[in-house]
């Protein structure tokens, strides 16, 4: 919350006040139809309650946020994210379809229908409220495995059939030391028998304490090949205020060092060369690379210099915005994993398609893409960030196997 200036705080504030305001008002045209008035006093006073509650924590959050220990405040901001979430939205659903039957139904007068409107509103604002909460307590940690095949003809026939099994987006911090929860995912991606692990940036939040208690799960990861990383935005400490450069640079060696200790192979704007029978495929790696305000570390070039004269090429770039700004049709590099976007941790989906509002801010936000011979992979995250919950868009394991393609398309 430190990024959000005061009138920011008191322009939401005041939004969650006027949304509670108005789904009051069509609230006294349901518990009227109540005999008890002391039922309707309970009900109205628990309504503002919660209201003046959930306001009164986001001042003092605001106003406080500095003297506020970074693990306590990673939790704080999470759990009033949630609550302002599960409430505001389902109000104003709720707001919205009671005024439109009333509006529709103004003319009608009989005790009946006056009846009804008001539940079938009462209902229309539950559902979404149910539909929150499940994605906070049941979804947020539903693993999903999506798998794909990719056919390419550079593709070295050695490596014909090569299992990739893609991770984004865990943000440690936020799992609050349940190492149980990891320990699934990391259950299901062994069984998979992957050949290579990518990890595609953002292992934690901020900071390099919330790694503490993690090596024992990730020790359980296996691949056949080898397992490499890159860093995401979260990874520099450049959302924290520091005492001093030193201990920013602190910091970050200890996010760089969890990956050396855990069989990581960290590629800095450098690549990785695996060699099968004579036969050669390479593995870029670039450091942070995204469209402003994200920095960018990333050197695309200077990752290449090693691996140009190979043939079959995957780049690691946790912003798939690197794809069409610096890859896609600049370069000869056959697959590109992403992550990032989260797919906003929201979405709906409509048979094999997906939709998500994430689509208006980045044109690949998640799943596979492909221009020509070259494709692009945004994974969807395994973590999360910000909304302690996911609504459609799952957590995402990603595994890839590639082909060689008998033709030139």
């Amino acid at each position: 919350m430190r990024k959000y200036s005061l009138s920011a705080i008191l322009l939401l504030c005041f939004a969650i006040f006027l949304v509670d305001y108005l789904a009051f008002f069509w609230l006294k045209s349901i518990t009227n139809l109540l005999e008890s008035n002391t039922l309707k006093h309970i009900i109205h006073s628990l309504f503002w309650f919660f209201t003046i509650g959930l306001i009164t924590a986001i001042f003092i959050l605001k106003l406080k946020l500095d003297s506020i220990a970074p693990k306590r405040k990673q939790l704080l901001i999470s759990s009033l994210y949630g609550l302002t979430i599960s409430s505001f939205i389902p109000k104003i659903i709720f707001i919205i379809v009671i005024s439109i039957l009333f509006v529709t139904n103004y003319a009608i007068t009989n005790k009946e229908s006056l009846v009804i409107i008001p539940l079938l509103g009462l209902f229309a604002g539950f559902l979404p409220f149910f539909v929150i909460v499940y994605g906070i307590f049941k979804a947020i940690y539903n693993f999903k495995i999506h798998e794909h095949t990719l056919t390419h003809p550079h593709l070295p026939e050695a490596f014909n059939g090569l299992k990739i099994v893609q991770i984004s987006d865990l943000h440690l911090g936020s799992f609050n030391h349940r190492f149980h929860v990891l320990d699934r995912a990391f259950t299901k991606i062994n069984q998979l028998q992957p050949d290579l692990i990518f990890f595609t940036g953002d292992l934690v939040n901020n900071y390099a304490w919330e790694l503490r208690g993690w090596k024992k799960s990730f020790r359980h990861l296996s691949a056949k090949m080898g397992m490499y990383a890159v860093l995401g935005n979260h990874d520099y400490g450049d959302y924290s205020v520091w005492e001093s450069a030193e201990a920013k640079q602190k910091n970050f060696e200890g996010i760089t060092n969890f990956f050396k200790d855990n069989n990581f192979k960290l590629l800095l704007n450098t690549s990785e060369i695996l060699e099968i029978n004579n036969q050669q495929l390479a593995i870029i790696g670039v450091e942070n690379w995204g469209n402003p305000p994200f920095k960018q570390y990333g050197d695309l070039q200077k990752a290449l210099i090693n691996s140009k004269h190979i043939p079959f090429k995957i780049l690691l770039s946790h912003d798939p915005s690197h794809w069409t700004k610096e890859v896609l049709n600049e370069t000869d590099i056959a697959l590109t994993l992403s992550g990032h976007t989260h797919g906003m941790q929201a979405g709906v989906n409509f048979g094999k398609k997906e939709w998500s509002p994430i689509k208006y801010k980045y044109k690949h936000w998640a799943g596979l893409y492909k221009e020509n011979e070259q494709y692009l992979y945004v994974n969807r995250g395994l973590g999360w960030m910000g909304f302690p919950g996911r609504l459609g868009m799952r957590p995402e394991i990603t595994c890839i196997t590639l082909q060689k393609s008998q033709k030139n398309y």
